[in-house]
């Protein structure tokens, strides 16, 4: 059972052939065989583009005041790749769906979560990024050759309390001893001093950490990715206005060709040195 929350049985997601300094593959979410047509574009002059400034390396704030990161970058890509001219604003996390409703801008690239409510309200591109779930150990002391049920056994494994992540080990790790944490910060502390073998999260936040200078090295993925959008959501997509079929489409065809062309790969690769999967 657990094979099929693998990334690629999961997700029919291709892993293409670039690498980054883990050795892990690059993602993509786009069917390479499938053929592009350019929908109509003519009526699209502007995409305002919404966004916060504190996720790095998504999307902020470079010390000059200027917005930059990986989820940026990709929507300014997009707008070349449509040939239409494009802004991205940065406004406080907890304001940017009303922004998105009362027309303040078109597009909102923040990672807003799809449920029920959302899709009353927005439409969604396909995603350019999922979410995985990783394992990450002590370099050089994982706990086994592979994150297997089997292979993993009884493992101290540390959780954040009340977390996705810590409710899909007990479904499909259930032998594994979980301590949980009240925070990332105090997880990632349990590991480095050896108080687990293992702690399991959220892959890009772990992989964020893993690239900075917290992390002082001391740590690697283990096993995974795992892929479960009933757990860890339906990943990063781009949010429009629910009447705005024609720039969905648009910013649709704009991711696909922006992956086809090499472009997502390079981005990720800058972004994510060390990948979530």
């Amino acid at each position: 059972m657990l094979a099929a929350i693998l990334l690629v049985l999961a997700t029919g997601a291709a892993l293409t052939p670039a690498c980054g300094q883990d050795g892990g593959f690059v993602p993509s979410f786009w069917d390479p065989a499938r053929r592009l047509t350019r929908p109509d574009t003519s009526a699209i002059h502007l995409i305002r583009f919404l966004a916060s400034d504190d996720y790095p390396p998504f999307d902020f704030a470079l010390p000059d005041g200027a917005l930059t990161g990986f989820s940026v970058d990709l929507a300014r890509a997009v707008c070349e790749e449509l040939k239409v001219a494009c802004t991205v604003q940065a406004r406080r996390w907890d304001t940017l769906a009303t922004a998105l409703a009362d027309n303040k801008g078109d597009a909102l690239i923040a990672g807003l979560a799809i449920t029920d409510r959302t899709r009353e309200q927005f439409a969604f591109t396909r995603p350019y990024m999922l979410l995985p779930g990783r394992f990450v150990a002590r370099a050089g002391q994982a706990p086994a050759p592979d994150a297997t049920p089997e292979r993993m056994g009884a493992a101290k494994t540390g959780v954040i309390a009340g977390s996705a992540h810590a409710a899909w080990l007990e479904v499909y790790f259930p032998k594994l001893a979980l301590t949980r944490y009240d925070g990332a910060t105090a997880q990632r502390s349990a590991l480095v001093k050896g108080d687990v073998d293992v702690i399991f999260g959220d892959g890009v936040a772990l992989a964020g950490w893993l690239n900075g200078s917290e992390s002082k090295a001391c740590c690697a993925f283990f096993g995974g990715p795992f892929i479960d959008r009933a757990y860890f959501g339906e990943g990063l997509t781009i949010a429009v206005r629910k009447n705005n079929a024609a720039l969905r489409a648009a910013l649709d065809y704009g991711l696909a060709r922006v992956a086809e062309r090499g472009v997502y790969t390079e981005l990720y690769l800058k972004y994510f040195p060390v990948g979530a999967f």
